[in-house]
Order: structure tokens, then sequence, then C-alpha cells
């Protein structure tokens, strides 16, 4: 199940390098990223600012989409209705917004779900959004390209992780590569269809007790561990170097940095870019792995939405880090829709066609709540 490379030396392109050369643009005109996911469905907006840009609308929605999947092979018509809806919202946003190119994406529950060509024509008819099902290689090279400036400097190899609702990215990166630097080369990566929701939903929701957790984890780990294999074979000697880091792009990394940091509620400026101990990280995770989904919504930043999905990222990350065990991790509150918003300006800079059309022009989605 596992997708890779066919050739890990591969030389991957750097859609930075012309965003130096960006032509004027007119201050009013906007770039969209939507990434629908198989938990949550996000949109930005931005405007161009130097060789940055600079955000002027975002939505965030968990919608589940992937609900199920993993059991029934097919999207739910409950998660298809819940994702058309914030969907219609985004739409709503993108028409108001003088958006002048846009991309929209969707990853791991489209791929997957054999009902998945049907659903992203239905969005297409009812909100005006052609959305586009990317492989699993584009949204590794999407999520590297839009954190990679938040990689810790130093002269070892670094990993770069994005753990999903429904598949996690592994993205090997070359030695050397510094803040502020260019796109790092891509050495290796692989995908596995384990994110914290197709793994919750194979291993099951039973937790009654501490021992019946303990061991729902132990499975969950084992599980990731085995698909992440052939990969951890492949890094190994990587992974020897005194110097590498990690990164990580995802609500479970920015969850567990939220639970390191006590903060009493969610600040995505105090988490995005930070540097954690792993043995932080992995105590979290334990203590996390052994109570109860009451008590974890009980917790400041997880609440109702991630208490019962949250185990299953930590053991991701776990597994993670037993195949690259750098002494610290990074932390990203950024990936899929910040690479997307990089790859349009500089493709617009070259004067080039935009990868796609996200929302097709003269469309009037409909209007919802």
């Amino acid at each position: 199940m596992a997708q890779q490379m066919a050739d890990p030396r591969r030389k991957w392109p750097s859609d930075l390098a012309a965003l130096g050369e960006r032509r004027a643009s007119s201050p009013s005109e906007a770039y969209a990223a939507l990434d629908l996911g198989t938990n949550n469905c996000r949109l930005l907006i931005a405007r161009p600012s130097g060789e940055d840009f600079t955000v002027i609308d975002a939505f965030s929605r968990v919608v589940r989409l992937g609900e199920g999947l993993a059991t029934s092979g097919r999207l739910s018509n409950e998660a298809m209705d819940r994702t058309v809806s914030a969907l219609a919202i985004c739409a709503d946003k993108l028409r108001r917004r003088n958006v002048r190119l846009a991309r929209s994406v969707a990853t791991e529950a489209c791929r997957r779900a054999s009902n998945g060509a049907a659903f992203i024509e239905r969005v297409r008819r009812e909100t005006g959004i052609a959305l586009d099902i990317i492989s699993a290689e584009e949204e590794a090279r999407l999520a590297v390209l839009g954190c990679h400036i938040l990689l810790e400097a130093g002269d070892g190899p670094a990993m770069i992780f994005d753990i999903g609702g429904g598949s996690t990215e592994l993205v090997l990166v070359e030695a050397g590569a510094r803040k502020q630097a260019r796109v790092p080369r891509i050495l290796d990566w692989q995908s596995v269809p384990w994110g914290v929701v197709s793994l919750t939903d194979t291993v099951g929701r039973a937790e009654t007790n501490e021992a019946e957790r303990i061991a729902r984890y132990e499975a969950m780990r084992d599980l990731v561990a085995t698909s992440f294999a052939p990969f951890a074979a492949r890094v190994r000697e990587a992974a020897t170097h005194p110097d590498i880091r990690l990164l990580g792009t995802s609500g479970t990394v920015t969850t567990l940095a939220s639970l390191h940091l006590e903060l009493p509620h969610y600040d995505r400026k105090a988490v995005d870019g930070l540097i954690v101990p792993s043995h932080s990280m992995r105590s979290i995770s334990a203590m996390l792995s052994a109570m109860s989904p009451a008590e974890r919504s009980q917790l400041p930043c997880i609440g109702n939405d991630r208490a019962d999905l949250v185990v299953a990222g930590c053991a991701i990350l776990e597994a993670i880090l037993d195949l690259w065990p750098a002494r610290r991790l990074g932390v990203a509150d950024r990936g899929i829709r910040e690479g997307i918003l990089r790859s349009l300006m500089a493709t617009d800079t070259r004067g080039q066609r935009p990868l796609r059309d996200l929302t097709r022009p003269g469309t009037q989605p409909d209007e919802r709540s």
C-alpha cells in the first residue's frame, strides 16, 4: 500500500526560484489555496508581499470526509453533505475576494474512495469548485514547499513529515538545508495509508479501561511501524548522522506542542516554528494514550473534536521518532496550502498556466451559511 518515488534520486522542481522576480501585481490581486483532507477542509487566501505573502482570509472546518472509509471503502452521504456545506462557504469567500489564481486539492480520502470521482463532480456541480485529486507524491512535495523554511539549521539530513487524516507522508531532504535557503532537494519519500482517521477506524475505538487503551495504542504503533519498514530501511544510514533534524506539519504535532507549552488555548504564533525536545513529545503521547476519551476532551487545545483521534496521531508520531531519532522536533502550523500558494505565485511569475484551475470562471456557487 505504500507509495514511493520510482527513483529517489530524481531532482524535484524548486518552485520558489522565481519568487524574487515576481511581476508587479495589483495590491488587490489575491491567490487562494484549498486543501480538502480526510478530516479537515482548509482555505487560505493571500496577497504577494515581497518574497512572501500576507494572508487576507482563511477558513478551516472539521468535516471528517473519510469517516468510515477504512471499513466501507466509500465516502458516506453524511460526510459528503458536511463537506459540501463547508466547500460552499469556501466558494463564497473565493467569489467575494479578487482572486487572480487559485488551486483546490483533495487528498487521501478522495484517492481511496470508490465514489471519490463522483463526489468531485458533485462538488463542482453544487459549488463551482473544481477539486484536483493529487497524488501522494504531489502532497509530499507541497508540504515540503509550504513548511521547509522552519527546518532547524544544521548540517545533517532532515526529515519532514505530514500526519493527515487518511495518510502520512515522510520526506527525506538533503543535508545542510538552512532556514531562508532555497527549497531543499527531496532525496526519498514514502506515503502510508495511516492517518488519524484511517488508523482510528481500522484499530477501533474500544477504550473501556487503561489496559485496553495501552494495548490499542501498541497495536496502532505496530501497524504503522510495519508500513514504515521499507522507508526505515532506506534511511537507516542517514539516521545515524549526529545532526539529523525533524520537522512535522499536522494537527497532531501542533496539538502536542500546545500541551508542551501548557497553553490555555491554541495560539498559532506560539506554536508555529517551535522546537520541542522529542522526549517531551513521547511523554505527552504516552500520557494521552493512557487517558480516557472523556479525560482527553477536558485538556486545553484538544476538546471533543480531537479527543478520539489524537491517540492515533501520537502512535504515528512515535513510529516516526523510532525510525528518525532526532533529539528535537520542529513544529509547523503550515503545509500544503502554503505550498500551493508559493507554487501558484511562482508559476504566475513565469507567465505560465497555473497547475490547475480551482474555480471555473463565471460559476456562481450556491449560497450556504
